[in-house]
């Protein structure tokens, strides 16, 4: 599902998630169904969309391999699992050697294991066998992180896989399309160079951000579990 007629830019993330949960209520009150945000963007759309739908949210920890002097360009991704996704155009254009990429694979892996130790504090992670995994982000432009979080995803066995974000190149999201079970864009503009020209305020996730809005959640999730009982 795709819908341009969007206003944009979106105000924040949160007004992004907001949307975004409305777009997914078929997914609210299932049983089997959690939110996976990619950190740390990700976290505050995904925050509102669990509110919204009344499912767990956990994070989905993936790294960018930036190409070297350039970081910002995308030639691949890591994610928990051990998944690799490589962009092989980006890789043969700038001429990266495959030592290149395991040097910022093995830096990028540092960082993935100091942030599931700095978010998770020792939680183990979801299992998410035969479940309905919501992927979120804030955005997708070049879609390496998000396809190496759904090659992941595959390994863990869930029943299905929906790719949801407030914003999407066309390009990007034709590609998900093959890779993930089902893909859910809000905006998607013809030409989309960078993330955070859709938003007025993009100021950047803290840690401290991120492990607020997971323990929100999860103390509202204890309290409706209360209520039930």
């Amino acid at each position: 599902m795709e819908k341009n007629d969007i206003s944009l830019p979106f105000i924040n993330r949160s007004e992004a998630g907001h949307l975004l949960g409305n777009a997914l209520q078929s997914y609210a009150d299932r049983s089997e169904v959690i939110v996976l945000a990619l950190p740390r963007g990700g976290v505050p759309i995904g925050f509102e969309v669990a509110k919204l739908i009344n499912a767990p949210l956990d994070l989905m920890l993936v790294r960018k391999l930036g190409v070297p002097g350039r970081s910002e360009l995308a030639m691949g991704a890591i994610a928990t699992g051990g998944a690799r996704i490589l962009n092989q155009d980006v890789i043969a254009m700038y001429n990266i050697s495959a030592e290149t990429i395991d040097q910022v694979a093995a830096s990028e892996q540092s960082e993935l294991q100091r942030r599931s130790q700095a978010y998770r504090d020792e939680l183990p992670e979801p299992d998410l066998n035969n479940r309905c995994v919501i992927l979120v982000d804030d955005g997708i432009a070049t879609g390496a992180t998000m396809r190496a979080a759904v090659a992941a995803l595959r390994q863990a066995g869930p029943s299905e896989i929906v790719v949801a974000v407030p914003v999407g190149a066309p390009t990007t999201l034709n590609l998900l399309r093959n890779e993930a079970d089902k893909v859910i864009c809000l905006a998607v503009p013809d030409m989309l160079f960078s993330i955070g020209q859709w938003y007025s305020d993009f100021t950047q996730v803290s840690d401290d951000e991120v492990r607020n809005l997971l323990a929100s959640v999860s103390q509202e999730n204890i309290k409706n579990v209360d209520t039930i009982e």
